[in-house]
């Protein structure tokens, strides 16, 4: 396809001198561009599908970057990224140092706000408008909420907080989803909410006229909205933004170009904290994507791996165990296709919660079901956990209750990138007291891990990554059909090796790659991968006999390496009375965020590729 309007734009200056009977022709043409780049790169389709017209109005009404337009989730923020110079780069979204997934501060100064975690953008959105007052700089900011942010708590805190006076815009993009089908009573409330145009015109024509009236007018005025609002709730549904005192627009066809650009300048123009609420299809114009939205959420590049997934694992031994314990139930934070759960819903509906993003909640409702005698598996991404460690501390670990806590995407996120990085759960869950922590890297070691938990009385962390078990990792480690335990395993005997890896989770398999290559070249390298990390001097009285006669020992962790399971066990182990004679470095992510400035191969960025690790011992 031609992209005869769609290269003429470099910026949002560009776009507001396309005619506006083009309009429909330019959406066409980045329609075909998304789905032409995403199916080559990988990416989040659906979701940007969906808000091609409203991206294209927020440009054209608005002024970036000294008009604050804010993204939440930050994901659908691609079409916003091609309007504003960064249609070029595309071509390495999602790729360690290329263009981000997400909005990005460091980008471009149109990303007014980094957003890779949901719910957060009328916080922020509030903190520019309240700025911009105190600095008396007349212009606007929008917040724009969809993919189901408007079901995480902290939207609607930061709603509680906004002034009616406050000139803000909060955009509800309401496609019925986040990554699959939204949950709870919030989401079935938008549903439901109307409010018609004509009320909208005769409020505001009346308020205006009514504020004119010299002397009696406010006063007549707050008379007359003590019955408005009587006689409103006799025809209407109540409406929960009106009712807070925010001015509400919608729903509108959110993919009807001209109707969401006429709310946006009427949004403007009332210079007042305002909801327009639009309705917009998640996939629009890529049939594939309009039929199965959560499929199309996000895509990926690569073949599509056969082999079963640990979140697969975990499901299908979860399920075997529910089977026969009525008390074992499963909660979702709105990620029930991505880690698994999906299934669980199916044979056990009842047992199932998906308590949409809100992870804090999922975590304190887990916990008041452990304390109701349930058994609770929690299941939540690792970068998403870190928005929960109040709930960890002061709800489940200071109450010592029982909730198994599964860590999924506990590795390095290659494409989501520092947003999504699943580095600091080891770190932050080591130094809360009572919990145990596993990290198991095959089929069996997981379904252990899973049994072991289901009777345990503490509370329990087992992560794994987004990732199938590893043959090469089995072959070495696993020899001639070892036995799988919790704990360690070594691909070696006490005292037979002076130069040793440690090791554990998704990073294992180059560590073992690195290992087979330098014995290969007739160096001698042992590997302890560590499968449960804590209590710490358990381990490290397993781990202890194969130091022995050690002259280096280098521990690869693919997480921060400040308060890590590197440092940790290096305590433990002096506190046994190892004498550290051999040399003990650490290779882990020390004190930044991953997230080069170029595109390259991020674990040879930190220095974790088996290239890079081989050259400890050579």
């Amino acid at each position: 396809m031609e992209y005869k309007l769609l290269d003429r734009i470099n910026s949002p200056a560009d776009l507001k001198s396309i005619p506006e009977k083009e309009i429909p022709r330019l959406a066409e043409e980045i329609r075909h561009f998304l789905i032409e780049k995403c199916e080559k790169t990988g990416g989040h389709l659906a979701s940007n599908l969906g808000v091609v017209e409203l991206t294209l109005a927020l440009h054209r009404v608005f002024d970036s970057p000294r008009d604050h337009i804010i993204f939440d989730v930050g994901h659908q923020s691609y079409v916003h990224k091609i309007l504003t110079g960064r249609k070029g780069e595309i071509e390495n979204i999602r790729r360690p140092g290329g263009l981000s997934g997400f909005t990005s501060v460091k980008e471009s100064p149109h990303d007014a706000f980094g957003a890779g975690h949901s719910s957060t953008s009328v916080s922020a959105a509030l903190g520019f408008a309240e700025a911009d007052l105190l600095k008396g700089v007349a212009v606007s900011t929008v917040a724009v909420m969809g993919d189901g942010a408007f079901t995480g708590g902290m939207a609607h805190e930061a709603i509680n907080n906004c002034r009616p006076e406050l000139p803000l815009i909060i955009v509800l993009n309401d496609n019925g989803m986040s990554i699959s089908v939204n949950k709870g009573m919030f989401a079935g409330y938008l549903s439901r909410v109307r409010i018609s145009k004509s009320y909208r015109r005769w409020k505001k024509g009346t308020t205006s006229f009514l504020t004119k009236i010299p002397l009696l007018g406010r006063a007549i005025k707050a008379v007359l909205s003590f019955f408005k609002n009587r006689i409103k709730n006799m025809f209407l549904s109540p409406n929960y933004f009106e009712d807070l005192g925010l001015y509400y627009i919608g729903p509108i066809d959110g993919n009807d170009y001209k109707k969401v650009e006429d709310a946006l300048l009427e949004a403007k123009a009332l210079g007042q904290c305002t909801i327009i609420h639009l309705k917009t299809v998640k996939g629009k114009g890529y049939e594939p994507a309009e039929k199965e939205p959560d499929s199309f959420h996000s895509i990926t590049s690569s073949a599509v791996c056969d082999k079963p997934r640990f979140s697969n694992i975990f499901t299908e031994k979860l399920m075997e165990i529910a089977e026969n314990d009525e008390t074992v139930v499963a909660v979702t934070a709105a990620m029930g296709i991505g880690t698994g759960l999906s299934e669980f819903e199916k044979k056990f509906p009842s047992r199932y919660f998906d308590v949409g993003i809100a992870e804090e909640h999922a975590l304190t409702f887990s916990a008041g079901l452990a304390a109701a005698g349930m058994k609770p598996y929690a299941a939540i991404y690792s970068t998403f956990l870190q928005r929960g460690y109040d709930s960890i501390i002061h709800d489940i670990a200071l109450q010592g209750l029982p909730v198994r806590i599964m860590i999924d995407r506990a590795s390095l996120a290659l494409s989501d990138g520092a947003t999504h990085h699943g580095m600091f759960d080891v770190a932050f869950l080591s130094h809360v007291p009572g919990f145990e922590i596993y990290s198991p890297v095959t089929r069996d070691t997981l379904r252990l891990a899973i049994e072991e938990s289901k009777n345990s009385a503490n509370p329990i962390a087992i992560r794994y990554a987004n990732a199938s078990e590893s043959e090469e990792l089995l072959n070495f480690l696993y020899k001639d059909g070892a036995p799988r335990a919790l704990g360690i395993a070594a691909s070696f005997t006490p005292g037979e090796c002076d130069k040793i890896f440690i090791t554990y989770g998704n990073i294992a398999e180059n560590v073992v790659k690195a290992a087979k290559a330098l014995n290969a070249c007739g160096v001698r390298v042992g590997v302890i991968l560590l499968e449960k990390l804590r209590p710490y001097k358990k381990l490290a009285e397993l781990v202890m006999p194969y130091l022995s006669g050690a002259s280096k020992i280098v521990f690869v962790e693919e997480g921060i390496k400040n308060g890590g399971a590197a440092m940790l066990l290096r305590e433990e182990l002096s506190a046994l009375g190892y004498d550290f004679f051999a040399e003990y470095k650490i290779v882990a992510v020390d004190d930044n965020f991953a997230s080069p400035d170029t595109p390259c191969d991020l674990y040879d960025y930190l220095g974790m590729s088996c290239e890079a690790l081989m050259r400890h011992f050579i």
